[in-house]
């Protein structure tokens, strides 16, 4: 029997359950989810393993279509190199959205790489709303393989799987068989901070931080992590550390509960608050993050 392997990007507009979708698939919770548009900022790749194929999957920012500075110029670019190296391109919709060409980029549309169309949250609509939206986007993209599904349900995600394997390439694996992702842990304790944040700050708030691991000492019992969040202006400093320190209290408690489990250990979690104003124009500190190369 013939092996499988390649890249499946998945792409698509902010908040259509990208995330969701990659996590369900994994069965693993990589990429960190909340209900604000633009949580993710990187491109996070994910691996999944069987006999007989490892399909390679890469969970990428919603595309922005003004960006307004250079942090949103780099996520973008993630997007951009998704559509450079895909084998199949895992384009998700919210089933509610309008279905409209515009929406997929013109690059999606010119390759030959095969496209498999994903109506997500599936469980927010009823069977007419289906019908209706799955023949709109027939006549749109009649060369795409067209799956709804419910990602926070797992609901159809088997339908899926055979629709990705249906297209998926032969070829050797990219990645070790026991290989879940390419990153390291200390990016994903970034990332469950950045999390809590989103989950605990409103308005420009979530928008305006970025998350930094100063120092990650593995001890026999224990893990001791130091971490930084830069916001850009000082009253942002403030909102962050609320009154006596309760809010980066309770975030620095949710982010060591959910690191925990990530690290199958006790974990020590430092958090301290730094300004560093209009990080986002700034090369240097967006190089230092790991948005630009």
């Amino acid at each position: 029997m013939s092996y499988q392997s390649g890249f499946v990007n998945i792409i698509g507009k902010p908040n259509a359950g990208k995330s969701s979708l990659m996590n369900a698939l994994l069965g693993e919770r990589l990429s960190i989810i909340t209900p604000k548009a633009q949580t993710t900022r990187h491109r996070i790749i994910g691996i999944l393993n069987d006999p007989s194929y490892q399909i390679v999957f890469s969970d990428t920012p919603g595309i922005i279509k003004d960006p307004v500075y250079k942090l949103q110029e780099s996520m973008n670019a993630f997007i951009e190199g998704s559509f450079d190296d895909a084998d199949i391109f895992l384009y998700v919709f919210d089933i509610l959205d309008t279905p409209r060409i515009e929406d997929v980029p013109e690059k999606v549309l010119l390759s030959e790489v095969p496209i498999v169309l994903v109506l997500n949250k599936l469980d927010q609509a009823d069977q007419k709303i289906l019908e209706t939206k799955a023949l709109q986007w027939s006549e749109l993209l009649p060369q795409a393989i067209l799956v709804p599904v419910s990602a926070s349900q797992k609901f159809n995600l088997d339908t899926l799987l055979k629709a990705i394997l249906s297209k998926l390439p032969e070829g050797k694996p990219y990645f070790e068989q026991d290989a879940l992702t390419d990153r390291n842990e200390r990016f994903f304790v970034t990332e469950i901070i950045r999390e809590k944040i989103l989950l605990n700050y409103q308005k420009e708030i979530p928008y305006s931080t970025e998350v930094v691991v100063d120092d990650f000492k593995e001890e026999s019992t224990i893990t001791k992590i130091r971490a930084t969040i830069y916001v850009m202006r000082d009253s942002q400093k403030g909102i962050i550390i609320g009154h006596q320190g309760s809010a980066v209290k309770k975030v620095s408690t949710e982010a060591r509960i959910d690191i925990e489990k990530f690290l199958g250990k006790k974990v020590y979690l430092e958090l301290q608050v730094k300004v560093s104003k209009d990080w986002r124009d700034n090369e240097k500190l967006l190089k230092r993050f790991g948005y630009l190369h």
